[in-house]
């Protein structure tokens, strides 16, 4: 079986494995590992998909994709047919695509921080009840989100918020949000934001993005009970989802869902495991983390493939 042909297997097997990853629940034990499962999968598919097409159209010189594109730039395409020539564009268009919308996403959120920063800076407030650099928002509703930044990054609460929580859940969701900024989950999230907007009628895709966003909250959770207890982190979150608060802004993690696909399911999930904790087995970790190189990877070795 030749190089291309096993691109495009595995292109395919991507896409079934994304689906499979989508509806598992094991991830949530360990969501670390299915955060890196899932950029596996995503870089996995891209440079596939984008090599399965590459390897359609350098069939001609019969020496894979690495070995081919001397031949191809040598004489000048010459031995490509109609074909190979709509391959080898469809390739360049979907790599082309695939970076422009990943750097629009960036510089959409980019100055989406920027506004909300220079807002902050006329309307927040510091208050005597949140440590130092927490802003507070004169707002009756419920909002607690950090905006995270490469210099800095700002933790913001709402009054709000200050009143719907006790000193202790507060702390935890403080510590919460401090776990977003350290660990730049914001810069997780833009590669799958990007690939919802290059294809936005595919639900699979809208299914992933869904997926990622609960395991980065899980994540955090992870770290903030690392300093707080977990009880206190698990009642704030209920109280969030009663208070039903808005969406964060643009740019911005804030510590409950809130869009338009926020429910009651995920904010469960997350206290569940908050108060009984179910750590996965070293086997399964193991395997897991093998996985990753091994998806990651795999399809840059079939490159070099001969045909």
């Amino acid at each position: 079986m030749t190089g291309t042909a096993l691109l495009a297997l595995l292109s395919i097997g991507t896409i079934g494995g994304a689906h499979l990853l989508s509806k598992a629940r094991w991830t949530w034990r360990a969501p670390r590992i299915g955060i890196a499962l899932w950029q596996a999968l995503g870089l996995s598919w891209g440079v596939a998909t984008i090599g399965a097409l590459l390897g359609l159209a350098l069939l001609p010189y019969q020496k894979g994709i690495v070995g081919g594109m001397p031949g191809l730039f040598g004489d000048q395409a010459g031995r490509l047919g109609t074909a190979h020539v709509a391959a080898l564009l469809a390739a360049i268009s979907l790599a082309a695509v695939l970076l422009t919308m990943l750097g629009y996403a960036v510089v959409r959120v980019v100055r989406a921080r920027r506004r909300h920063r220079a807002l902050l800076a006329l309307v927040s407030r510091s208050d005597s009840a949140v440590p130092r650099g927490t802003l507070v928002l004169d707002h009756p509703g419920a909002a607690a989100y950090c905006v995270p930044g490469v210099r800095s990054s700002k933790v913001v609460v709402s009054a709000g918020t200050l009143a719907l929580l006790d000193p202790a859940e507060l702390a935890a969701v403080l510590a919460h949000e401090r776990a977003h900024a350290r660990e730049r989950h914001d810069l997780v999230l833009l590669p799958f934001a990007s690939l919802r907007q290059v294809f936005p009628q595919i639900r699979l895709v809208g299914r992933c993005l869904d997926a990622v966003e609960l395991l980065i909250e899980m994540a955090a959770d992870d770290r903030a009970r690392r300093h707080r207890p977990p009880r206190e982190l698990a009642t704030a979150l209920l109280r969030f989802a009663a208070a039903r608060p808005a969406a964060a802004p643009s740019g911005t993690l804030g510590v409950a869902n809130a869009g338009p696909n926020a429910g009651h399911i995920p904010i469960m999930a997350r206290v569940n495991r908050l108060l009984e904790p179910e750590p996965v087995g070293r086997s399964a970790r193991f395997a897991a983390m093998v996985a990753v190189p091994v998806i990651a990877g795999v399809p840059l070795l079939l490159y070099a493939l001969p045909h």
